[in-house]
């Protein structure tokens, strides 16, 4: 099984990333591959990291059709879901100088609120392990929706 860069860098916009799976093909099927591209996504780097988190909006600014795809189960017109997110993505980005990642996919907005907060209570080794298990999740979610 193959998959194209463009393909990888679309489920994650990490080159190093994309070149490890690449280098890796042809793989043998489906979960080969998948456990290549997650093994080469538990590796990154800081500076891969905040490259990979400049493509992702804050949970409930919805970007192109995959985000708000992903999102759906997040109504920032429903409450004051909108004010809450918006006041935990700042908080988010002022205490950890990032915007607030987390696999929005099969989450509702009180799930991911709660995630928020509990996560603002993280130190910041703590924090990045799970900004890089949700860009993984991400990640794999993206390229096995694309095969």
């Amino acid at each position: 099984m193959t998959t194209t860069r463009d393909t990888l860098l679309g489920c994650l916009s990490v080159p190093r990333w994309a070149d490890d799976v690449l280098a890796g093909q042809p793989y043998a099927d489906r979960p080969a591959l998948l456990r290549a591209a997650d093994a080469a996504a538990r590796e990154l780097t800081d500076e891969e990291l905040d490259q990979a988190l400049a493509s992702h909006p804050r949970i409930g600014e919805r970007g192109g059709e995959r985000s708000r795809r992903e999102q759906a189960g997040v109504d920032p017109a429903a409450g004051d879901t909108a004010e809450r997110l918006a006041a935990g993505n700042a908080a988010y980005e002022e205490r950890f100088g990032r915007v607030f990642l987390i696999r929005a996919a099969g989450r509702d907005a009180e799930e991911i609120l709660g995630e928020l907060d509990r996560r603002l209570r993280n130190d910041d080794v703590a924090e990045r392990a799970e900004a890089v298990g949700n860009l993984r999740e991400i990640a794999l979610l993206r390229l096995e929706a694309s095969l």
